[in-house]
């Protein structure tokens, strides 16, 4: 069977001189191993599903299975009709172990002999001997140059420092903001903690006795009103808050008639749920606007009804598709920035999260945008298929910036 190729393996003597110029198949795998076992991996089952596949099918000469189609329907649990084209899971989850793979070797893997890489481009890793070289060869090397040459020439290595430094100042300040973090800095740049707020939805309870024959009747069912929170809701404001922990940003929890007109104006606030109920006196004044008064219910462009519908809703909101809203605007009635994150049900609302805490998906869904769209107000429309109750990859099918 064939192995992986090692570019560049050193040749050089003692024991890395030995080495193949191919890293062995169990070589790769025990690092296979310890790249699952890590704590870059292990949050992420998806992640270690993708590398898992991607290198054993590769070990095997099965890399004509690496087309994103395959790795869709493999990995990820899509239908034979699933296509690319519609759904990004393939293509987002590939940077995330991508980026995965570079903070693993930037820091635990740092001093691992092999390193599995995934180039940009493509789904098929590449493995190579790390070339580092062992701290004693460094240390043997130090000793043998503490002499007249080092001192003649020290000065090059201190002048070759300070020109590293500051090249790596000039390109920290230069070098591009994630679009993620554009996105985010207008909401995120006051000193008052951020409101994230969470709407409560209507439940009703049945107060009958399970044991009586009589009917059920109308008046049996019992709202119980300032209690639940939406599934989908729930699972945003989680992306939500790990979001703005990893930014080390304050935030402030607030919860159904816990949010008041003050709070939305005393700081920027992040609204999650039905826009159509709880924030409705708000959202209804922007272009895209969810609104519950039609059949069917839809997204309206500055009152009007739109494509982006669901007439074939069932009464328990089990959809196989659904349409949100992201929104990010200075209101003229709060002068705070507000952003809002709504969904026909609770899938829309849950992939709504799910775009605007994932650095890939923002970019992808803003490739398009004007060049100034970072000082502007903005509302993206997003369609998403839902598969086996869980959203998949959000596709933003209109925009509007002002």
């Amino acid at each position: 069977m064939d192995h992986a190729e090692a570019p560049g393996a050193p040749q050089t003597n003692g024991a890395e001189g030995h080495r193949p110029a191919r890293v062995p198949e169990d070589t790769i795998r025990e690092e296979l191993a310890r790249v699952l076992s890590s704590h870059e991996f292990r949050t992420s089952k998806r992640s270690q599903d993708f590398l898992r596949y991607a290198v054993e099918n590769t070990l095997s000469g099965h890399t004509d299975l690496l087309k994103e189609r395959t790795i869709g329907i493999e990995v990820f649990g899509r239908s034979t009709s699933y296509e690319p084209s519609d759904d990004a899971t393939v293509r987002v989850k590939a940077g995330d172990v991508r980026k995965r793979l570079g903070i693993y070797y930037a820091e635990q893997g740092s001093q691992n002999p092999v390193r599995i890489e995934l180039p940009a481009g493509t789904y098929v890793p590449e493995f190579r001997w790390e070339l580092a070289r062992p701290v004693a060869t460094v240390v043997e090397h130090e000793i043998s140059a503490h002499i007249a040459p080092r001192r003649k020439f020290g000065w090059l290595a201190a002048a070759a420092l300070v020109c590293v430094g500051i090249a790596a100042a000039v390109w920290m300040r230069t070098r591009p903001t994630p679009v993620i973090d554009q996105f985010w800095s207008p909401v995120l740049n006051s000193t008052s903690p951020v409101s994230l707020c969470v709407a409560y939805v209507p439940v009703f309870g049945l107060d009958h006795d399970p044991g009586s024959a009589k009917p059920v009747r109308t008046e049996d069912f019992v709202s119980l009103t300032d209690q639940f929170v939406g599934g989908g809701d729930l699972i945003a404001t989680s992306r939500l808050s790990a979001m703005l922990t990893r930014m080390e940003r304050p935030y402030r929890l607030r919860i159904g008639s816990d949010v008041s007109f003050h709070d939305l104006r005393t700081a920027p606030a992040i609204l999650i749920g039905y826009s159509y109920t709880r924030w409705k006196e708000i959202s209804s004044q922007l272009r895209f606007f969810i609104d519950a008064s039609r059949n069917p219910i839809g997204i309206t462009d500055f009152g009007h009804p739109t494509e982006f519908s669901l007439p074939n809703l069932p009464p328990d909101r089990r959809t196989n598709e659904d349409y949100a809203i992201v929104s990010r605007v200075f209101h003229p009635d709060t002068h705070a920035m507000l952003v809002e994150l709504a969904g026909i049900t609770q899938y829309g609302t849950d992939a709504a999260a799910d775009l605007v805490t994932n650095p890939d998906l923002m970019a992808e869904a803003l490739h398009g945008a004007p060049a100034d769209w970072r000082s502007k107000n903005l509302q993206l429309v997003i369609h998403v298929k839902v598969i086996s109750g869980t959203p998949s990859s959000p596709k933003v099918v209109a925009t509007h910036f002002w």
